[in-house]
């Protein structure tokens, strides 16, 4: 449409308001949307034509003929103006129904609150932090503080969700697919001083402990209420998402057993206070129990968790764009630090023995189907790993005979490793996720930073 010619994106109906936005993002405001109806991979051929012609047809033609009829702007108030006065519940009831809030209730953002916040930022209250997709919306100091304050965040944190938002928002994080349908869940991982100044956990139940649940929900409502990911409206998990969460490692446990903390391996200053968004699909369950004294086993099994937990259909498929970070807690990382591996070392064995046969990539590939390829509905049923490399998506070497194996990553560079939580148990839980890749930023404190933290701590 940017060189005048006509064009028309297919979607089906649960994805029209995304593809309005989408389009709007990229500068093409007026794009025509043509819908069709329903789940299109598991219609019949009679079905799939059938709706083509009676209704996705018409669709398309007008979607090329005629001008886009989109829903006015609605004009937002002022930043700092006051858009409601009542009793708590009665605040909660307002923003409840203007979609403000994740369905639970919220402390209000009086100005009094958000100036608090205001507080332990020199940045304006008004200046850009970043523009947030799909909304395109500016994020500030002021609605990072009213999303914080209604999230039930403490003043402090302030530095902490400034520099989550700057990451999030960096390109490489690609937060515009955030919205896909399964559940790309955002969480921080947070290293240096501003761990034990805010009292961010790294130990036993870290995610649910402190500040982490409060952060966590800042986070969501941020990217509800300014990126504009809502869920069954323009955020599209299938099943919903569960809470962000706040993880801090264990620098004490790395220190102890000569590993090098995240953003120290990432090239900050040790001294330095990082957040870093990642992204995974899994969470909880999936947690590995490795025993012994003997690096091998343990490595073993970590693998074999990588293995069951990472889905190769998408990881090949994906690329360089996959998050995969392996969660082990102080005493486990023990063992393989004394049997003289490195985190990098852990990432490089990870990589190269968490494999599959060339013949379990075809099948993942084709999602275990038998579509012949003139009759796929999709590219990706009728795919290959032979026909992914030679279209430049994999490097040559992937292309391997049916009994021969291949890393279910693209590279070892594409896999982390954090130590954290309960540090008298012998766990690892691996974190994965497509789309996105990790982003940190270094947080910034305010000038009097000492001194506001002396005093939210009530002078102590």
């Amino acid at each position: 449409m940017r060189r005048g010619i006509p064009a028309v994106v297919i979607t089906n109906p649960s994805f029209v308001r995304t593809a309005i936005l989408v389009a709007s993002a990229v500068g093409i405001p007026d794009l025509g949307i043509a819908e069709y109806p329903g789940a299109i991979d598991v219609h019949s051929d009679a079905e799939v034509r059938d709706n083509i012609e009676k209704l996705l047809l018409d669709r398309i033609i007008d979607g090329l003929s005629k001008p886009s009829v989109r829903p006015k702007a609605v004009t937002s108030a002022r930043s700092e103006e006051i858009v409601y006065k009542g009793t708590l519940d009665e605040v909660n009831q307002f923003f409840s129904e203007k979609g403000w809030t994740d369905g639970m209730g919220i402390m209000p953002p009086t100005r009094e609150k958000v100036e608090q916040f205001l507080r332990f930022t020199d940045q304006g209250p008004d200046e850009d932090i970043a523009i947030l997709p799909q909304e395109n919306l500016r994020a500030t100091p002021r609605n990072i503080a009213a999303n914080a304050v209604m999230a039930g965040c403490r003043p402090e944190y302030m530095p902490l969700l400034i520099a989550a938002v700057e990451a999030v928002a960096d390109p490489e994080f690609q937060l515009m697919n955030i919205g896909t349908t399964v559940c790309d869940n955002p969480y921080l991982l947070v290293n240096g001083p501003i761990m034990k100044q805010v009292g961010i956990e790294h130990g036993i139940g870290l995610a649910s402990r402190g500040p982490s649940p409060a952060i966590g929900r800042a986070l969501r409502l941020i990217l509800r209420n300014i990126a504009g990911f809502k869920p069954g409206e323009t955020a599209m998990a299938t099943w919903g998402y569960f809470q962000p969460f706040v993880l801090g490692e264990d620098e004490e446990g790395c220190d102890e057993i000569g590993w090098e903390p995240y953003h120290v391996e990432h090239g900050f200053p040790r001294d330095a206070s990082t957040v870093t968004a990642r992204a995974t699909y899994n969470w909880g369950f999936q947690a590995a129990r490795p025993v012994g004294t003997d690096p091998g086993p343990i490595l073993r099994c970590a693998s074999e968790h990588q293995r069951r937990i990472i889905a190769p259909e998408l990881s090949l498929k994906f690329g360089s764009r996959n998050t995969d970070t392996l969660l082990i807690t102080r005493p486990t990382a023990r063992v393989l630090a004394k049997g003289g591996y490195s985190k990098r070392d852990v990432a490089e064995y990870l990589w190269q023995h968490t494999r599959i046969t060339g013949f379990q990539a075809d099948q993942f590939f084709k999602n275990f189907t038998d579509v012949p390829k003139e009759k796929a509905i999709s590219a990706s049923y009728a795919m290959t790993t032979h026909l992914w490399v030679s279209e430049g998506n994999l490097p040559r070497w992937f292309d391997v005979d049916p009994d021969q194996s291949i890393p279910i990553l693209l590279s070892k560079d594409l896999i982390d490793v954090v130590v954290c939580g309960d540090t008298s148990r012998n766990k690892m839980m691996t974190l994965w996720c497509t789309y996105n890749r990790p982003a940190t930023r270094q947080i910034r404190f305010p000038a009097r930073w000492e001194a506001l933290l002396k005093e939210a701590k009530g002078g102590k």
